[in-house]
């Protein structure tokens, strides 16, 4: 009996087998798409379509980020944007929760908060850069702070969205039942909003790079936002575009990681 019930299907085979190709043809579209837009770079630049002083060229940009590998600038400034990404990540995904938390637990702070969490969501936080340099002072200190202010917001209201859109029913259910504050949030608040909670710091995650990169063009000395500042003000577009390639790597390779850890704790919910 169990082994009939385990016996997949003729059409659910090729239902299995379809997604598997088309996943695979998604994969492949992907790279396809970044390897000929590499090539069509790399031979326009080769034959002189463009310039390669103005626009560079990847074999350049591997040639610059070889020297940077080879002299160790590379690990200097690839270090520390690292650091401080990883420090405002963190930073921001605890802070952004731990508000979307108090503000789902007292609905009259979300209501009286509500209006300000609009104007700071709209607020280009970029331009409080010179203000955090004048409080805070050039230096790692403020770009952390640059990138929390960047993301916090982001954070918050996406978590906050995603808490406040479980069903009423569910919570009146327990609620009825006698349940606390606590094993709502718990229970049926947390689990619910999931998805939205690692949205969060799928976005969390990109919006914390773009603070760290616009912190390192006003106050920094090393780090990768440093690195491109600095060749385009030598004029060595070579720099500028290695450090935009690495900082697109690793920035895709700290996304791929969130995607990865969310497959895993689906996976493990399912099980469950």
């Amino acid at each position: 009996m169990c082994n009939e019930l385990r016996t997949e299907s003729p059409a659910q085979a090729r239902y299995r087998q379809q997604r598997r190709r088309r996943a695979l043809g998604i994969r492949l579209a992907r790279y396809g798409i970044l390897v000929g837009f590499l090539l069509l770079w790399e031979v326009l630049a080769r034959v002189g379509a463009i310039d390669p002083f103005l626009l560079s060229s990847p074999s350049r940009m591997v040639a610059t980020i070889a020297e940077l590998i080879r002299t160790g600038e590379m690990w200097l400034h690839l270090g520390t944007t690292l650091w401080e990404t990883v420090v405002g990540f963190v930073l921001g995904s605890l802070l952004g929760i731990a508000l979307a938390i108090a503000l789902w637990w007292s609905d009259t702070l979300t209501k009286i908060l509500d209006p300000y969490l609009v104007v700071l969501n709209a607020l280009p936080k970029i331009a409080l850069g010179p203000v955090l340099i004048v409080w805070i002072g050039a230096g790692m200190p403020a770009i952390i702070t640059m990138s929390l202010l960047v993301s916090v917001i982001v954070m918050l209201v996406t978590v906050l969205g995603g808490f406040l859109s479980v069903e009423k029913e569910k919570r009146t259910l327990l609620r009825a039942f006698g349940a606390s504050k606590v094993q709502e949030f718990t229970m049926v608040v947390f689990p619910g909003a999931l998805a939205n909670t690692v949205s969060a710091l799928k976005l969390g995650i990109g919006m914390t790079w773009v603070g760290v990169i616009v912190g390192e063009f006003l106050v920094s000395r090393a780090g990768l936002g440093y690195l491109i500042v600095y060749g385009g003000q030598v004029f060595k577009l070579d720099l500028v575009m290695a450090g935009t390639a690495v900082l697109c790597l690793f920035a895709a390779l700290m996304y791929l990681g969130i995607a990865l850890w969310e497959k895993r704790l689906r996976a493990s919910l399912q099980t469950d």
